[in-house]
C-alpha cells in the first residue's frame, strides 16, 4: 500500500515545486473534504522554497498553511510566512514519566483528576499565581524555560530534555509588542483551550525495548501529557506580523494566490522582527509547560507523598519556523524549515539530541483524542532525507468544533468515557464538546502511514485514564 501522493508542479498555478502528501488511500479521502491540498500547493508557489510543499497525514484546513504542513525555506533567497508557524507559536507536547502504575492511579482517578484541575489553571483566559512583572516576563521571552527552572520551577534535567533545552537562540523582547506582553503575562503556567489538554496516561504496549528503555517507559506505567502554547502572547504575535506582512509585500513585489500566506524575504527588517518575536513567544510557551510541569509535581506530592517522581521524557514543539541545515539534492543547504502542526523528527546521531537519546533517535510525542491513545515514536533516517527531518503532530481534526458540538448532550459523552475507564473534567461544557474523539481521525492509522514511510519508528502505545481540558 502506498503512503504518498505527489501533486506535480504546475508552472500555469505558480508553483516552483511538487507536493508530497504522506498518506494512505482512506486517510486521502478524509483530507480531499476540505481545502488543505489547495492550501499545499499554494504553499508550493512561495518565493524560496526549497524541495517540495509537504503534508503529513494528520493534515486539514488552516490559516494559510495546512495544518500538518511542511515547506523549508532558502534562508539568503526565501520568505519567511507567520501563517507557516501558525497563532499559537510554539504549542507543544511535552510527556512526564512516574514512578507509578496504572494500578496505584486507577483506585483515586477522580482525586487525581481533581487535585491537577485545582493547580493548573485552563480555560480560555485563564490566569496563574504564577506572577511576573514586566522585566520578569522579558527575561522569559529571552531565556525560555531555563529562567523558570533558575527560579525554582523545575530541574536542570527538564532543560535538557526539551527541545532547543527550552530557549530558541535570537529572541528579542522588543520585538514583541506591548499588546502581546499584557495577554501573556498573567497566562504564564495556564493550559488555555481547544485542543489543549492535560492527560494522566499509561503506557499500554511497547513496541520498541531498546528505545523504551532509554526513556525510563515500561508497559502499566502511569504517565501525563501536557500540550499546550504560547497562549495569548503568541496569537498577539502572530495577528501583529501578520497584518505588517500584508502591507509589505506589495515592496517586495510578492504576489500569492492566497493573502493568509502573507509573507516578506527572510533577510528582510520586518523578517527578521518576526523571527525575534516568534523565538521569544516559544520560549515562553517552553517556560509555560515548565510551569504546568512544577504545578504537577506538587498536585502529585499532595497524594502520593514525597517519593513521587515525575521526569520529562522530552518536550516538542509543533508550530514553529528554525533555521537548520539540511542535505537536498545532493547539496547542505541553509534553511528556514516552516512546521506547522508538524513535530521534528531527527534520527539517531543527530548532534542536537540529548546524549541519552544519540543512539535511538528524537522522541517524537503524537497525542490522539482524548477517547483513544497517543504514541511516542522516534525519528528515523528517512525524515532527514525526504521531510527536513518532520513528522506529523496528531490526529487531524475530521469535524469543525461547531460540527462536534452540534446535537451532543456533554453528560452523554463524559459518560460514554467514563464508561471506557476515562475520566474527564474541563473547564467549560465545549471543551468536551469540541474535542470527541469522533472529531479526529484515527491516530492508530496516521502512526502507521509514518511508521511504513520510515519518517519514525513506533516506541509505545499510551492510553488516557484522566483528561483535563480548558
Amino acid at each position: 500500500m502506498s503512503h504518498t501522493l505527489r501533486i506535480p508542479r504546475d508552472e500555469r498555478r505558480g508553483m516552483r515545486t511538487e507536493v508530497v502528501v504522506y498518506a494512505s488511500p482512506s486517510l486521502l479521502e478524509h483530507i480531499k473534504r476540505d481545502q488543505s491540498l489547495e492550501q499545499a500547493i499554494n504553499v508550493a508557489t512561495l518565493p524560496g522554497i526549497v524541495g517540495p510543499s509537504l503534508a503529513m497525514p494528520d493534515i486539514h484546513q488552516g490559516y494559510g498553511f495546512p495544518i500538518g504542513g511542511v515547506a523549508a525555506m532558502d534562508w539568503e533567497e526565501g520568505v519567511v510566512s507567520p501563517g507557516g508557524v501558525g497563532y499559537d507559536i510554539n504549542c507543544g507536547v511535552r510527556l512526564l514519566t512516574t514512578n507509578l502504575t496504572k494500578a496505584d492511579i486507577q483506585p483515586r482517578l477522580r482525586e487525581v483528576v481533581n487535585q491537577v484541575f485545582r493547580d493548573v489553571p485552563c480555560g480560555t483566559g485563564s490566569e496563574s499565581d504564577l506572577r511576573v512583572d514586566p522585566q520578569q516576563l522579558d527575561a522569559v521571552l529571552r531565556e525560555g524555560a531555563g529562567w523558570m527552572v533558575t527560579h525554582g520551577y523545575g530541574h536542570r534535567r527538564d532543560v535538557e530534555f526539551t527541545e532547543e533545552r527550552g530557549a530558541m537562540p535570537g529572541a528579542d523582547p522588543d520585538k514583541v509588542s506591548h499588546k502581546a506582553k499584557h495577554r501573556g503575562r498573567p497566562q504564564l503556567g495556564t493550559l488555555g483551550s481547544g485542543n489543549h489538554f492535560l492527560e494522566v496516561q499509561w503506557v499500554e504496549q511497547v513496541f520498541d525495548q531498546t528505545a523504551a528503555r532509554a526513556m525510563d517507559l515500561e508497559e502499566d506505567q502511569a504517565v501525563l501529557l501536557v500540550h499546550c502554547g504560547s497562549r495569548g502572547l503568541g496569537h498577539q504575535v502572530c495577528t501583529d506580523y501578520l497584518a505588517e506582512m500584508g502591507a509589505a509585500m506589495k515592496r517586495y513585489n510578492i504576489t500569492l494566490p492566497d493573502r493568509q500566506l502573507a509573507c516578506v524575504p527572510i533577510q528582510s527588517p520586518e523578517g527578521q522582527a518576526y523571527l525575534a518575536a516568534m523565538s521569544a513567544s516559544a520560549n515562553f510557551a517552553w517556560a509555560n509547560r515548565q510551569a504546568i510541569t512544577h504545578f504537577l509535581r506538587g498536585s502529585f506530592e499532595k497524594l502520593f507523598g514525597k517519593d513521587v517522581r515525575l521526569e520529562v521524557v522530552y518536550d516538542v514543539c509543533h508550530n514553529i519556523a528554525k533555521r537548520e541545515k539540511h542535505e537536498w539534492a545532493g547539496r547542505r543547504r541553509d534553511v528556514l524549515v516552516h512546521r506547522k502542526g508538524a513535530t521534528r523528527a531527527f534520527p539517531p546521531g543527530h548532534r542536537e539530541l540529548p546524549a541519552a537519546y544519540r543512539e535511538i533517535g528524537q522522541p517524537v510525542l503524537i497525542p490522539g483524542s482524548m477517547g483513544t491513545a497517543s504514541w511516542v515514536l522516534v525519528g528515523a533516517e528517512a525524515a532527514m532525507r525526504e521531510t527536513f527531518g518532520s513528522v506529523c503532530h496528531g490526529a487531524g481534526r475530521l469535524m469543525s468544533r461547531t460540527a462536534a458540538r452540534k446535537g451532543r448532550d456533554v453528560r452523554e459523552v463524559q459518560k460514554h468515557l467514563e464508561d471506557q475507564g476515562i475520566l474527564v473534567r474541563s473547564e467549560t461544557r465545549d471543551g468536551i464538546l469540541e474535542e470527541i474523539p469522533e472529531a479526529y481521525k484515527d491516530v492508530d492509522e496516521v502512526i502507521e502511514v509514518v511508521h511504513q514511510a520510515g519518517l519514525s519508528r513506533k516506541v509505545a502505545r499510551l492510553r488516557p485514564m484522566g483528561v483535563i481540558k480548558g
